[in-house]
C-alpha cells in the first residue's frame, strides 16, 4: 500500500515556508501501515496542479494533497480539482452555516469571499475542518482515493487526526504496524552496533526491522514490525526489548517519545532531589528543556546565566583568579560554576557549562566548540571537556543534551545524603 504527497504553494518552493506538513503526514501514514512512496512540492499553477495529480495517480493508491484552499484568488486547488475530476462546485449548506456560526462567535464581519470556502466540487465527500473555514475533501477517481487539505499544519492536522486517518484505515484495511523505539545515552552508534550484533542478528527470527538513528549524544534505536495480529507483534517486540535490557539496559535512558529532560525530571522525583543549573554559552537552554516538561516545578529551582565573568565572580561566587589563571572555559571554573549555583539555589545536584560556541573566540589551545560541563551532587563534584563540531546552533544543541546526559549517569551514581 502506497502512498504520495503533494504540497501545493509557492511559498515552499522559494524557501519562505518549511514544509513540516508532509513529515507529519508521513508518520501517521506509516502507522497505519501505508509507505509513502514520493513526496512533492509544486507551484501554485493549473498545469502543475493537474500533473501533479495524474503522475501520481500512476504510481501510488493514495494521495494525500495540502494547501491552495484559501479565500484569496491565487488559491486555485479546489477550482483545478474540479476539472481533474470532471465536476463543478456547488454550494455546501451545512458548511455555509459553520462559517456564518464561526464568524458570528468571533464578532467578525462576514464576507462573500469567506462563504465561497463553501463551495466545494459536487462530487467529494467533506471531511469537517473544525479549526478553520477550508475544508477537507475525499474523492475517489479510477481507483485511485484522493484527500485534499488546507495547508496551515494546525487545520492540517485537526482534520487527519479527527477523521482521516480512521477513514484511510477502514478504507484500505491497512495491517497493524508497530514501531518501538530504545533510547540510548553515552554510547556510540558503531561501539552499540558491536555490542548489540548478536542480538540485531536474533530480530529476523520474528521479522523485526532495526534502524539506527543518532542524535547530539544519543542513538535511538527503531524496531519496526506488521501484521495482522496485534497483540502477537506486541509479544514480540516486548521480548526483544527485555533481551535488550540484559544485553545493554545501562545505557538507555528511555522509550518511544521520552525525553532525555523527562527521565532526568523522572529520577530526580524518585529520589526527592532537585536540580539547579549555572549556563555560559547555553545561555539558558537547559533550564528551557527542563522547564519544557510538566511538573517541572517539583525539582526544578531555578538557573543562572551567567554568560559575562562578572556574573560567575559575583553571583556564583568563582574566583576572579581562576578565571584569569585557566579561562572561563575551563576545568576549574566550571567546577566553581556547579558548586556556587548548587549553594545558591541549595539544590541537590547542578549542570554547570562554558564553551566557546562560535563561530569566533576560539584559539589553537581551546578551538571552538570547546567546552566543559560539570555536575555537582550530593557526594562530588565531576567534569569532563568536549570538542563539539559543527556551527554555533549545532554545539549548543549538543552541549545541553550532554549536561544532561552526565546529570542523568551522575543522579544515577550519586545517592543522595
Amino acid at each position: 500500500m502506497r502512498a504520495e504527497l503533494i504540497t501545493i504553494g509557492d511559498e515552499i518552493l522559494i524557501g519562505q515556508t518549511v514544509d513540516t506538513n508532509s513529515a507529519w503526514m508521513a508518520k501517521n501514514l506509516n502507522e497505519l501501515g501505508i509507505f509513502v512512496y514520493q513526496i512533492t512540492s509544486i507551484s501554485d499553477t493549473r498545469e502543475h496542479i493537474l500533473q501533479a495529480l495524474a503522475d501520481a495517480a500512476s504510481r501510488v493508491e493514495l494521495v494525500l494533497i495540502t494547501g491552495g484552499l484559501g479565500p484569496t484568488n491565487d488559491d486555485i486547488t479546489k477550482a483545478t480539482l474540479c476539472e481533474y475530476f470532471s465536476t463543478h462546485l456547488v454550494r455546501n449548506e451545512g458548511v455555509e452555516e459553520k462559517i456564518k456560526t464561526m464568524f458570528g462567535q468571533r464578532g467578525i464581519p462576514i464576507l462573500d469571499v469567506n462563504l465561497q470556502q463553501a463551495d466545494l466540487p459536487a462530487n467529494c465527500q467533506v471531511i469537517e475542518n473544525k479549526r478553520g473555514t477550508a475544508q477537507g475533501m475525499w474523492f475517489e477517481y479510477k481507483g485511485v482515493v484522493y484527500a485534499s487539505m488546507p495547508g496551515v499544519p494546525f487545520e492540517m492536522e485537526g482534520i487527519m487526526k479527527d477523521h482521516l486517518l480512521e477513514k484511510i484505515r477502514l478504507h484500505f484495511e491497512t495491517p497493524h504496524i508497530l514501531h518501538f523505539h530504545i533510547l540510548t545515552q553515552g554510547i556510540g552508534e558503531s561501539m552499540l552496533a558491536n555490542r548489540i550484533a548478536d542480538w540485531e542478528a536474533s530480530l529476523a527470527e520474528v521479522d523485526i526491522k532495526l534502524a539506527y538513528l543518532p542524535s547530539f549524544g544519543a542513538v535511538k534505536l527503531r524496531l519496526t514490525t506488521s501484521g495482522p495480529d496485534e497483540k502477537l507483534l506486541k509479544k514480540h517486540v516486548d521480548q526483544k526489548v527485555s533481551e535488550f535490557m540484559k544485553i545493554a539496559g545501562e545505557v538507555v535512558y528511555g522509550f518511544n517519545d521520552e525525553s532525555l529532560e523527562a527521565t532526568v525530571g523522572e529520577l530526580l522525583q524518585e529520589r526527592k532531589a532537585t536540580l539547579s543549573t549555572a549556563e555560559s554559552c547555553t545561555g539558558g537552554r537547559i533550564a528551557s528543556a527542563i522547564t519544557s516538561i510538566h511538573g517541572s516545578s517539583a525539582y526544578f529551582l531555578g538557573s543562572v546565566v551567567s554568560y559575562a565573568n562578572d556574573v560567575k565572580v559575583n553571583l556564583l561566587q568563582v574566583d576572579d583568579n581562576a578565571i584569569h589563571a585557566h579561562g572561563a572555559v575551563s576545568e576549574a571554573v566550571v567546577i566553581q560554576m556547579a558548586n556556587g549555583v548548587k549553594e545558591k539555589l541549595n539544590s541537590t545536584y547542578s549542570i554547570a557549562v562554558s564553551g566557546i560556541a562560535g563561530p569566533d573566540g576560539g584559539s589553537e589551545e581551546k578551538p571552538v566548540g570547546t567546552v566543559w560541563i560539570a555536575i555537582a551532587g550530593p557526594n562530588e563534584t565531576v567534569a569532563e571537556k568536549f570538542l563539539f563540531r559543527g556551527d554555533r546552533k549545532r554545539i549548543l544543541q549538543r552541549t545541553s543534551q550532554m549536561g544532561l546526559s552526565m546529570a542523568r549517569n551522575e543522579i544515577l551514581r550519586q545517592q543522595p545524603l
